[in-house]
């Protein structure tokens, strides 16, 4: 393990972290249309997760005041950042004793609708989806002096990666672009109650669940991997992310975990595939090369002085065969270093006052800035690039095609870190894995667990080429791409698709590890019935939904087209989208207009099948090995013929830093950087 190469990244993360704090604004703001009402008051925010082994299920629910200083009806705005892979599913008004439901239409179908129910003195609500930044509730005519409540659920796909799961739960802007995405009010959402509770059902045993810096979360562990969360905060302002995190037990085998839903009467069936090879990638013992690819226009200014300082401490935290560039960009890109520099205390010293003399010069042009870091590298050594941004590429080249053209030339593996929920995620997401490398959005409240920890796995140990997923045995349908390319170590793969008919079937992860065929298989089981999990037809929606805009973005499907799909999957699945809304109405403001009931059948069935405490996926969790499951009608062969790895070795984990361990020194270095700069502004 190189150990240099973990600290590198961990300390300019642990610094950056430290800058973000203190500076994002409220959540949970419902603002007023007209700028001369009074703000609702937030008497309640209550959020219930339920984490049911691949996916999380998350129910908000606010209840807000019109205040007697308005005397009469308003309409107010309310805007929460979903995660990019959340799909919302239910919006709920309730005012009184009347309770208005929602429904996907076409958005502009929907947006009529909304604003005649609105001018007709109706309550009336709107769920709309703000690009990739947000989702914006709009609600007309709560009653005045009088509480009215809004509750919404979203569902998301929970990884596990190198044996941990986090959840988020997102209260603030990440430290960017506050203004655009707050609006003009400063003020905290003083709430009178706040609670969060979460359930957590895993069918592999649990090691540990952690809260981090919420002093009074209650952690109850009810056995065979289930646990209780509950925290209360009263009053309090919301102003920062929740995040849990859980641990799986060491030494478990790595597995394949088959989540599906097939209702009764033949239709087709929805599944989930959750593909975890293991721990088991040797780690790259000769020396990398490190290039840090720095944002230093505007939005920086606040955290630019902590960035400066965690760089300088991750060069000296380096192996003596490691080299390493720094390369700045705003509105063009700029050479902090000479090229490449071997790590020496002179070359390090000379890097740290370098870096110290720039200052924040502007826009954001990120092609400018990455295409200048990827020039210039030794193709005999590894190269890693590290993009830390905290902004929207607003300036230069923006195309998504370009990037990947770019990467074509460069073949590097670049890794991407946003802070913040405004910064461009799609983009983003397509140029790390187009290069084979990843992107992670960065919480104020991480304490880089699922961060630092799983980004050192990917840089210091090899990773799998060429990963194709293959199934046989069930006929399968509308499957999210198999074509996996790089995977890295302990990392979980997640695929969805429709199946036909139960049965049998064998999963083989087809792939190459230094330069020789490897496969690793298991066995599992599709049934014919299981109508536990319906909240699987909305994932693999949005999945799809994700993958038509992803074509889109790169130009392999016209715009129009891509459009036109997803406004069809939306409608159906009743997932708000670009394309699609969300109309809250009362049963006769449905039926005056026309529109089926479609997404409360969806959401009544899925409240069943909660009610029923359906905890089991349904299918099976089972152990992948290396090489043909036993039995199997298809056998593994390369691309040359040969049989692959056929060891039959169980793939375990092991052999690496704990997390738990690793967070601990973590923390110790982002602690030993606050004094460094505690005794410099001393001195």
């Amino acid at each position: 393990m190189r150990i240099g190469a973990e600290l590198s990244l961990a300390t300019a993360l642990v610094g950056l972290l430290c800058a973000l704090t203190g500076t994002a604004n409220a959540a949970g703001l419902l603002r007023p249309v007209n700028a001369n009402d009074a703000p609702p008051q937030i008497v309640e925010h209550a959020v219930k997760v339920v984490i049911d082994n691949g996916f999380a299920r998350t129910e908000v629910r606010q209840v807000f005041h019109n205040s007697n200083s308005n005397s009469k009806p308003i309409d107010a705005v309310y805007e929460f950042p979903v995660p990019p892979d959340a799909a919302l599913s239910e919006m709920t008004i309730s005012a009184g004793d009347q309770v208005l439901r929602g429904e996907v239409v076409e958005r502009e179908k929907a947006q009529q609708v909304y604003e005649a129910q609105a001018t007709q003195g109706a309550q009336a609500g709107l769920a709309v989806q703000n690009g990739y930044q947000n989702f914006q509730f709009s609600v007309a005519n709560i009653p005045a002096a009088a509480d009215a409540t809004l509750a919404f659920v979203y569902y998301e796909p929970v990884a596990i990666d190198a044996n941990v799961g986090r959840f988020l739960y997102p209260l603030e802007n990440g430290g960017t672009d506050e203004s655009r995405f707050w609006g003009t009010s400063n003020q905290t959402a003083n709430v009178a109650k706040f609670s969060f509770d979460l359930e957590l059902k895993s069918a592999v045993p649990v090691a540990d669940v952690r809260v981090p810096d919420v002093p009074g979360a209650a952690v109850k562990d009810l056995g065979g991997g289930h646990f209780n969360v509950h925290f209360d905060a009263a009053p309090s302002a919301l102003t920062t992310d929740v995040v849990v995190y859980y641990k799986l037990m060491p030494d478990l085998p790595g597995s394949v975990q088959l989540v599906p839903f097939r209702a009764k009467g033949g239709q087709p069936g929805t599944f989930m595939l959750l593909v975890t090879p293991g721990l088991d990638l040797p780690a790259i013992e000769h020396g990398s090369d490190y290039v840090y690819v720095l944002d230093f226009s505007g939005s920086m200014e606040s955290k630019l002085a902590t960035l400066k300082e965690a760089v300088a401490d991750a060069l000296a935290q380096l192996d003596p065969q490691d080299r390493f560039r720094l390369v700045g960009f705003a509105d063009v890109a700029f050479d902090i270093t000479p090229g490449f520099l071997g790590v020496t205390a002179d070359n390090i010293a000379a890097a740290s006052r370098a870096l110290q003399s720039y200052g924040v010069q502007g826009g954001t042009n990120l092609y400018n800035g990455l295409s200048a870091g990827t020039s210039g590298h030794d193709p005999e050594r590894v190269t890693t690039v590290f993009l830390v941004t905290d902004g929207v590429a607003n300036e230069g080249i923006v195309d998504a095609p370009a990037f990947v053209a770019m990467q074509r030339d460069c073949d590097l593996r670049i890794h991407g870190f946003l802070l913040g929920n405004s910064a461009n995620w799609p983009l983003m997401q397509v140029i790390t894995e187009s290069s084979g490398g990843f992107y992670a959005p960065i919480s104020n409240r991480d304490d880089l667990i699922g961060q630092v920890q799983l980004a050192k796995n990917k840089m210091t140990h090899e990773s799998l080429h060429d990963a194709h997923l293959a199934l046989s045995g069930v006929q399968v349908t509308d499957t999210t791409d198999f074509d996996l390319g790089k995977v890295y170590r302990g990392q979980q793969l997640v695929v969805f698709g429709r199946y036909a008919a139960g049965g049998v079937a064998d999963v083989q992860l087809h792939t190459r590890l230094s330069n020789r065929d490897k496969t690793y298989a298991a066995r599992v089981t599709f049934p014919d019935v299981a109508e536990g999990n319906p909240e699987l037809e909305r994932l693999w929606a949005l999945d799809s939904i994700h993958a038509l805009k992803k074509q889109a973005l790169l130009g392999l499907l016209p715009a129009a087209e891509a459009g036109a799909r997803i406004r069809k999957l939306g409608v159906e699945y009743q997932l708000v989208t670009t394309e699609t809304s969300m109309l809250v109405l009362d049963d006769q403001g449905f039926a005056d207009q026309g529109i089926a009931r479609n997404n409360q059948a969806r959401t009544d069935a899925e409240h069943t099948a909660q009610t029923n405490g359906s905890s089991a996926p349904g299918g099976s969790t089972v152990p992948i090995t290396s090489g043909t499951p036993s039995g199997s009608s298809a056998p593994s062969t390369t691309s040359n013929g040969s049989n692959s790895d056929s060891s039959g070795s169980t793939t375990r984990y092991g052999g690496a830093l704990d997390p738990w361990t690793c967070l601990l020194l973590l923390a110790s270095l982002g602690a030993l950087g606050a004094r460094r700069r505690g005794q410099s502004e001393a001195a």
